[in-house]
């Protein structure tokens, strides 16, 4: 549902501020192109588009743009667990190990090298709480900053290349390399949510790409959402860039890729899909788990997965990880499958209190604010995420806008 802007709070002439600054990313060679839809009580009432998808050919953004929303993958995982919690068929609490008996007994590095590794048993399982909210003791293979990250890239996991096996071998690959950490002892931004994905195929009894269409997708109307785009879809789909020399791109992947359907699919960074469709999955959230009359969720259910979940109310600066994440660490805590605002002030960003939310590797975002009814959707194609600042401008030039 579109509307006007002006009966939604924003003054036009600001929200044109937004867009400026977006688009002169992509004048300056930063970006190939943007999107972003802002949506206020359930009406979107702001769209733009501009750039390329395809910076050689010239192919123009265009509403109906396919997009890499890797890690945005990660909420949507993550309502499919708590699907499968409301229906009784797992508990927060529970061990993996019940459903991926392969992760029974885990260990925990404490020294050596990729070739030479120490270990010790680790002093409990992980939960799927502790997946959830990345306190299990994975990390990802691309930090690069970690033996054990060396020997998670020997087994092709936690990439941007997805390996040639399933779900299944890569959860068996997994269960043999040595967690960071104990279970519970602290916040690493990690390859969790693929294992919970691979808990949902187990617990449903079908693939992860079949219980989202089944039960996630088509029930709220999200058409071009999956983990690969149909062929006939090519034109719509985009390249994606890396940064170059002196503020230039180079494509990495072609637009080609996102026709293959992957062997593994990966429930933290395998989707592919529309700015349209996350904006109704970010409606959804944004109405405590219903849209246009289907519900996923409880309201109680979606207002546990925005509550900040980490240990003693504690904020990702005090029990999080140095390396790369997918937020700006200071003033958030983490909920059940997003980021949260516990201290806008905190963030050096505006924001509101209850802000949650999440982005992808090749620069996309989203949030929700409950407090103002808002939603935004961001998407564009550059990894990584952390080259520019574009998340801070993004949500600083919508709530600049807002004026009522």
């Amino acid at each position: 549902m579109t509307a006007s802007a002006e009966d939604h709070g924003f003054d036009v002439e600001r929200l044109a501020r937004l867009d400026a600054t977006l688009q002169s990313f992509v004048d300056a060679g930063k970006l190939p192109g943007v999107q972003v839809l802002v949506s206020r009580h359930g009406h979107l009432v702001h769209r733009n588009c501009y750039g390329f998808t395809d910076v050689e050919a010239q192919t123009k953004v265009t509403p109906e743009s396919i997009y890499r929303i890797y890690s945005m993958t990660k909420p949507i995982t993550s309502v499919a667990v708590m699907m499968l919690l409301e229906e009784g068929h797992l508990l927060l609490e529970n061990p993996v190990s019940r459903f991926l008996p392969e992760f029974a007994e885990p260990k925990v590095f404490v020294g050596g090298n990729a070739n030479n590794v120490r270990t010790r048993p680790a002093v409990r399982p992980f939960s799927v709480h502790d997946l959830l909210i990345h306190m299990s003791g994975l990390t990802y293979g691309f930090f690069e900053s970690h033996p054990v990250d060396a020997l998670y890239r020997r087994q092709r996991l936690g990439e941007f290349i997805h390996p040639d096996y399933d779900l299944a071998e890569g959860m068996g690959r997994l269960a043999e390399i040595p967690l960071l950490f104990d279970p519970g002892d602290r916040w690493n931004y990690s390859i969790a949510t693929d294992v919970l994905g691979r808990v949902v195929e187990v617990v449903s009894g079908t693939t992860l790409d079949e219980f989202f269409r089944t039960r996630i997708f088509e029930p709220l109307g999200m058409v071009d959402t999956g983990f690969s785009a149909p062929e006939s879809e090519l034109g719509r789909c985009c390249s994606l860039y890396m940064p170059g020399g002196q503020g230039s791109m180079n494509e990495l992947f072609p637009a080609e890729t996102m026709v293959q359907q992957p062997a593994f699919l990966s429930g933290g960074g395998g989707l592919v899909g529309t700015a349209d469709d996350y904006l109704r999955f970010a409606h959804m959230l944004l109405n405590g788990g219903e849209l246009e009359g289907v519900r996923l969720l409880g309201s109680r259910t979606v207002g546990a997965m925005k509550r900040n979940q980490l240990p003693g109310g504690a904020s990702l600066n005090e029990c999080g990880q140095s390396t790369f994440t997918e937020v700006a660490m200071a003033g958030h805590g983490f909920g059940l499958g997003f980021s949260v605002v516990e201290q806008p002030a905190a963030t050096q960003v505006l924001s509101s209190p209850g802000l949650f939310g999440w982005g992808g590797a090749a620069s996309t975002a989203f949030w929700v604010d409950p407090i103002e009814q808002i939603c935004c959707v961001f998407m564009t194609q550059l990894l990584p995420s952390d080259t520019y600042p574009i998340r801070p401008f993004l949500r600083n030039g919508v709530y600049q806008a807002l004026v009522d």
